[in-house]
């Protein structure tokens, strides 16, 4: 195992460069109740440098997401009863999924069978560049088999709550206490890219890992998770490979959160805040080069 301590960078912008050099990133997020998820999703991924972000969501909850911020656009998807995005917005999805870099789906769409169906489907896309958050993680864990159907190249963002339902899913024995060895064997059985978040978030892909070392008890409020799949999803549409795009997003993430609470202090801090000192914290990581 590598233990990586060096954090990536990105690559400064050609002169020439346009809004489809720096990534299109697809978010399938929300629900009736849970729109402030998809904002945050789609905001993060602007302010994390992504030329292009299209937020997709049930059709009742897209007007509450579109007004939250312009600079994204918006789908609106087929929805059931409850307001949740519904197995009837499979093709929609994947049609949209073809035309863009990366998809991110999970924060706020609510658990549900057709949900799971469509989690199940993004897996097994030959190639995908899939981030998977929040209600993405608990639908797949009911899922024992995706490990064997998996095709896309998947990143997960497990709070310790996710990733002991992930672990259930897939294993038979308790999981480990000690958080590196639990995200090397769910990376190891998955082949995916693990992010287990927390003090000291954890990213491994099974051959290499990184402990971050930014971040702050005020951090732990509603929707931080949220911003951090927004962040990791554009670093991947601009370039990086999955694990330095992870680890370079944990880390920013994380320095974003310290620079906000030194100006706010941590009790006062929330999920926006992050995204407004996102900034600052991409201009201290390119100073850092």
């Amino acid at each position: 195992m590598e233990i990586v301590r060096e954090v990536p960078k990105l690559e400064p912008r050609p002169v020439d460069g346009h809004k489809g050099t720096f990534g299109r990133v697809y978010v399938v997020t929300g629900s009736l109740g849970m729109t402030g998820a998809a904002a945050l999703v789609g905001r993060a991924a602007l302010r994390a440098g992504a030329g292009l972000v299209r937020v997709a969501t049930a059709k009742s909850a897209l007007p509450i997401v579109a007004a939250i911020e312009p600079a994204y656009t918006t789908q609106p998807l087929a929805e059931d009863a409850a307001g949740r995005v519904s197995v009837k917005a499979i093709n929609a999805i994947l049609s949209a999924a073809q035309e863009h870099d990366v998809v991110a789906i999970g924060p706020g769409l609510g658990q549900s069978p057709g949900l799971r169906s469509i989690v199940e489907t993004l897996v097994r896309q030959e190639d995908l560049r899939l981030i998977i958050d929040g209600d993405g993680l608990n639908n797949l864990s009911t899922l024992g088999d995706w490990p064997q159907k998996r095709k896309a190249r998947v990143i997960l963002t497990p709070h310790p709550g996710e990733m002991k339902r992930l672990w259930s899913g897939l294993f038979r024995e308790d999981m480990p206490q000690d958080r590196q060895e639990a995200a090397m064997r769910l990376a190891s059985r998955t082949g995916a890219v693990i992010a287990l978040k927390g003090v000291g978030t954890v990213v491994t892909d099974a051959n290499r890992m990184y402990v971050n070392t930014t971040g702050n008890p005020g951090m732990a409020t509603a929707g931080s998770g949220d911003v951090l799949t927004g962040v990791i999803a554009a670093l991947m549409g601009q370039g990086l490979d999955n694990f330095d795009a992870t680890v370079l997003g944990v880390y920013t993430h994380g320095l974003a959160g310290d620079i906000a609470a030194e100006q706010l202090g941590q009790i006062s801090l929330i999920a926006t805040d992050i995204i407004d000192a996102l900034p600052q914290a991409f201009r201290k990581t390119r100073l850092d080069r």
